[in-house]
């Protein structure tokens, strides 16, 4: 109990855990356009699970003198602190998994020591808030779903055309008469309509999904499209009368007409 009282003091800071120090902010590595789109690949959903992970994390180290009397609880809630975080770094369906095993081991360490009297009631329900947070966070997640392209842009479209028309012809056939001779001819661009309503019937499905959803909710959902046209699409839809808007800029929220 004495271990627990001189812990105190740390403890009271888990709820206001900043991630700030020295001058620099663990946020700036996390949200590194590398780190971000190699570890987390753009999905800040899982970048909110790795912190609470990492937060839990520290929350464990703060306590770790109330186990001085336990050798053996200390250095097991040592692991799990270090397993939380190297979960939260998984593929989201093996991370789901892993961190839900990691939090189960944690509640039954908290149990020990709160019954052998290591832990304060308060100390043990700080931690276990922090479970549960992270256990929420889990629950919530959904794996973005989809994948389209962009739509074509005009740069884009002339750039093929060019590529195509620098191509050699194949050489006319010398029993060819002069109406069947090849004769060069202009390369019409294809507007890609497959994406175009593969896309749009993409945002009505999220919309349906959610009630209410906005271009954040949407761009979440479905990947490799960005905001700016997925708000080109919704204004289009809006305008075909499938969807309503309400709210104004980034407070803006989009439902089905």
């Amino acid at each position: 109990m004495g271990q627990d009282r001189h812990s105190l003091g740390h403890i009271s800071d888990i709820k206001s855990l900043s991630t700030k120090g020295n001058g620099y902010h663990s946020d700036d590595i996390v949200l590194e356009k590398c780190v971000f789109h190699a570890v987390f690949e753009k999905d800040i959903r899982r970048v909110f699970i790795y912190k609470k992970a990492e937060r839990l994390a520290r929350a464990l180290h703060l306590i770790a003198p109330a186990f001085a009397t336990s050798t053996t609880l200390r250095e097991r809630a040592d692991t799990v602190a270090v397993a939380l975080v190297d979960a939260a770094l998984r593929a989201p369906r093996e991370a789901r998994g892993a961190l839900a095993r990691e939090l189960l081991a944690l509640s039954s360490v908290l149990a020990i020591a709160r019954t052998g009297g290591l832990l304060s009631a308060m100390n043990a329900d700080l931690i276990t808030h922090e479970i549960q947070l992270l256990l929420q966070e889990i629950a919530d997640y959904e794996e973005p779903r989809l994948t389209l392209e962009e739509a074509p842009t005009l740069s884009g479209i002339a750039k093929k055309v060019s590529t195509r028309e620098t191509l050699p012809l194949p050489a006319p056939r010398a029993s060819s008469s002069a109406k069947q001779a090849n004769v060069p001819r202009a390369v019409a661009p294809v507007h890609k309509g497959g994406v175009l309503k593969d896309r749009r019937e993409a945002i009505l499905s999220v919309i349906k999904d959610k009630k209410k959803a906005s271009i954040k909710d949407i761009s979440l959902t479905i990947r490799g499209v960005s905001e700016k046209t997925i708000q080109r699409e919704l204004q289009a839809l809006i305008a075909e009368g499938e969807v309503s808007r309400e709210g104004e800029r980034r407070w803006s929220t989009y439902s089905l007409a």
